[in-house]
């Protein structure tokens, strides 16, 4: 399996000695290129601060992340600019869109590559090719709140993609949004996982999706537990598949 992911007993504490608090206590993962798989669990379990180990915004306190066939961490980082680390080889998508109000939808995905040194030209082009695949091509001209929620995850998703990060971090992307549009969103990940290779992590509560996944880890405690889908997880992917794609 070609690993997008490999992340080998990750450890974050806060705190030293007696005080210390363990947020994470042995994190185990491993994501394939093209493949989308479920992070559950407990509020409080590490979910959260696993994506932002993996992400760069914490430091873990040991452990070793590689992405692709880079080691981004071991006991320390392994890359000079966390910045570039984040723009360049990993896409976030969150719970809120959290897209620039006073951009249109175009560039709100535009700008990621602009600031990588694209032209603007070039940039924009990527963009609209980008929200023509996820459909809200129609929409390029478009303001934020102009567009409905649905409609602005889409977007989001094409910001996370239009640099083809080899990794995407989601977290909670699905909550605000009924089941028809949560279980589009879903296909749609997993559609640009395979047309991009990316390996996708999305952490979740959402009990509506949890079906999709052919493989999920729960973290309880700050450790990771692969878990096999049960067979009815297949099936409700397949339905999901034939379900209306509207948002």
């Amino acid at each position: 399996m070609a690993n997008g992911i490999l992340i080998e007993n990750v450890v974050k504490t806060y705190g030293e000695g007696n005080t210390a608090v363990y947020a994470l206590r042995g994190a185990n993962m491993e994501v394939a290129q093209g493949e989308v798989i479920g992070l559950i669990g407990p509020s409080g379990s590490g979910k959260s601060t696993l994506l932002k180990c993996l992400g760069a915004v914490i430091e873990p306190t040991s452990g070793r992340m590689t992405i692709g066939d880079r080691l981004i961490y071991d006991d320390g980082w392994k890359v000079k600019d966390l910045r570039a680390l984040r723009r360049d080889l990993i896409g976030f998508i969150f719970q809120a869109p959290y897209l620039i109000p006073f951009l249109d939808v175009t560039d709100n995905v535009a700008l990621l590559p602009m600031l990588a040194g694209k032209s603007n030209a070039v940039a924009r082009k990527e963009a609209r090719d980008l929200l023509d695949a996820l459909d809200v091509g129609h929409r390029a001209k478009a303001m934020p709140s102009q567009l409905s929620g649905g409609e602005q995850q889409r977007v989001s998703i094409a910001r996370a993609l239009v640099n083809q990060p080899p990794v995407i971090l989601a977290d909670e992307p699905t909550a605000p949004l009924d089941g028809e549009r949560a279980l589009a969103v879903i296909k749609l990940l997993n559609a640009m996982a395979q047309q991009f290779q990316t390996a996708i992590i999305v952490v979740t509560h959402d009990e509506k999706i949890i079906p999709t996944f052919k493989r999920l880890y729960n973290i309880r405690d700050g450790v990771t537990i692969e878990e096999l889908a049960a067979p009815r997880a297949a099936a409700s992917h397949k339905q999901a598949g034939t379900a209306a794609i509207k948002a």
